[in-house]
């Protein structure tokens, strides 16, 4: 049978779409090839989030068609994801050696769909319509006998979908309207995760606080994603729950007891707060106010003083000046956030911030950017070097990604740690002694053995 090569841009939700669409073709027979020099069809599963990445990823496929039509012209080449759903038919015709542009509510398709271009039945297929019903389309998505069916997590697809439309996203385009699966559905798929050795799953949404909210209604005080979280909690043997994105207006007082009494949930939040300026946020459409946000931060440190807390942040958007870019430094300084990820505005068409006035010059937003990484930096450097001595709880992924020779795992708070160990240690829930800390990494000995 032949292979396939896919490589993915963007976020978690792309990871979780690209294991879907390898697991249903090795499931039909397909190998998964080491590279895309060897590969029978190969796909990128592409992000629309910033122009950067919509450039990598028309660069790459480029690169690659001109490679594999001189030597292999019978190779399958196709784009699947949020640039796919966003460009459509308009990518063949930009990059005619391309066979397959499949959209975001079409991965259920893609063996079908490749398996007619390999035999010939069809040649050019571009399918970027809605699909009801496709958030449940495919569960299974850890690859048997695989490295990643070793995974001891998971991400678990709760939901798709946008309906907050912020200024400067082209999420809700490109993912569509917000369409929540099943509490059963998602439990189901837990416990299936569970019996294949995973100890830890992540809940995953666009916005995954807003989960259910149409469907189903709140029950003693407690919104849908909450009572998802009890549901998911009940899951016999699965350890550790966390879930990305939320967003700020999600963050009720009910998500914040949560974290006080669902052992499972872990002491980690991840919170989009995109600027530190009112003007900006609501320039943004983001619903909040800076000093909603904080009342957020310290709600949640009141009911977990240890929670790591990580944000993502914009600057040079349209308009913003830099008092506006000096509340942003102001907020990072009061939140505390142990990381964050900066991003220059990308302008994306069909938004509404792409044709606001005040426009900012790259060099101004290269400039906001180098400078909120560097505080970014010193005061994530200082939280980290504060758990030395400590001896903190991890759960062990696996071969350390830069130093295969030892092994790593990740903190309740989210903090990635490395130790001497081996495979045996994989999967397992250990105490370590932190003896330094590196540039978002800490490092440590383990304490107690599990097996002692």
């Amino acid at each position: 049978m032949p292979s396939v090569y896919i490589k993915t841009y963007g976020c978690q939700m792309n990871e979780r779409d690209s294991e879907q669409v390898a697991a249903q073709l090795v499931a039909k027979g397909y190998s998964l090839a080491p590279s895309e020099a060897v590969a029978d069809v190969i796909l990128l599963n592409t992000c629309s989030v910033r122009d950067m990445a919509e450039q990598k990823a028309i660069g790459k496929m480029g690169n690659v068609a001109a490679e594999v039509r001189k030597n292999r012209p019978e190779v399958v080449l196709g784009f699947m994801g949020c640039m796919a759903q966003s460009r459509g038919r308009e990518l063949i015709d930009r990059l005619p050696d391309v066979d397959l542009v499949l959209g975001t509510q079409k991965f259920h398709r893609a063996a079908d769909y490749i398996d007619d271009l390999l035999q010939g039945r069809r040649d050019k297929i571009v399918d970027v319509d809605a699909e009801d019903g496709s958030q449940s389309a495919i569960r299974d998505h850890l690859l048997q006998g695989s490295a990643r069916d070793r995974s001891v997590s998971a991400f678990v697809s709760i939901m798709q979908g946008c309906n907050q439309h912020c200024t400067f996203c082209i999420v809700p385009d490109t993912r569509g309207a917000e369409r929540s699966r099943s509490v059963p559905d998602i439990v189901a798929e837990c416990r299936a995760l569970v019996a294949r050795g995973v100890r830890e799953v992540t809940l995953l949404g666009q916005i995954v606080t807003s989960y259910g909210r149409r469907e189903i209604p709140a029950r003693e005080g407690r919104s849908p994603f909450v009572q998802l979280l009890d549901a998911v909690h009940e899951v016999e043997g699965l350890q550790r729950i966390r879930f990305t994105s939320p967003h700020p207006k999600g963050y009720g007082l009910d998500l914040a007891e949560a974290y006080g009494r669902l052992p499972k949930l872990v002491e980690s939040a991840h919170i989009p707060v995109q600027s530190g300026s009112d003007r900006m946020l609501k320039a943004m459409h983001r619903g909040y106010t800076r000093s909603r946000f904080l009342e957020i931060i310290a709600q949640l440190r009141s009911v977990r003083p240890d929670i790591g807390i990580t944000t993502d942040l914009i600057v040079g958007f349209p308009g913003e000046t830099e008092e506006d870019y000096l509340e942003t430094e102001e907020l990072i300084r009061q939140a505390q956030f142990d990381n964050a990820y900066i991003f220059r505005y990308s302008p994306r068409r069909n938004t509404p911030a792409a044709t606001m006035p005040d426009q900012m010059p790259a060099a101004v937003k290269e400039d906001r950017n180098q400078r909120l990484l560097t505080l970014m930096r010193e005061i994530g450097q200082q939280r980290y070097a504060a758990c030395v001595g400590r001896r903190m709880e991890i759960l062990v992924e696996g071969p350390s990604r830069r130093n295969p020779a030892r092994m790593m795992g990740r903190t309740r708070c989210n903090r990635i740690v490395v130790f001497e160990g081996s495979e045996r240690h994989r999967g397992h829930v250990m105490s370590v002694d932190i003896t330094r800390a590196g540039s978002f990494t800490l490092y440590g000995d383990p304490a107690v053995l599990p097996w002692e």
